[in-house]
């Protein structure tokens, strides 16, 4: 099964900047609208931001939602060439202490506000924030 791969989490104080990767060796996340999601102990795994695909003519630049929890805080980016979509995470807090992941929209050049399912998930990367 095709499967997204996380990296980048660690161990942080409060106000740090943080960024997570996700790439994939078996499909090229530009034709997919990729999601950024989190799970803290005890409570279940949210979405916290998403970029949709690249559109067929790129005319439409890649559009982003975010979690009213991150935004203004976490950006959200692709690198095509680099088959990555990166989370650039700043002015980090307690509260952003979870497991990160993510998921790829199992619809081929679906949008954030079209996705219906995210599959493909990768094992996750830990992000701690503590003094």
């Amino acid at each position: 099964q095709a499967q997204l791969v996380e990296s980048g989490g660690a161990s942080v104080q409060p106000g740090n900047s943080l960024t997570l990767s996700c790439t994939s060796r078996d499909f090229t996340l530009e034709y997919y609208a990729i999601g950024w999601f989190r799970q803290a102990p005890g409570k279940e795994r949210e979405r916290i931001a998403c970029i949709s695909s690249r559109d067929e003519d790129d005319i439409r630049s890649s559009s982003t939602d975010y979690a009213a929890s991150v935004k203004g805080r976490f950006t959200i980016s692709r690198d095509d060439e680099k088959n990555t979509v990166y989370l650039q995470m700043d002015n980090l807090a307690p509260g952003d202490t979870a497991v990160y992941y993510c998921g790829a929209d199992v619809q081929y050049r679906g949008t954030c506000t079209t996705v219906e399912k995210f599959d493909s998930w990768g094992p996750g990367t830990q992000v701690t924030i503590s003094s």
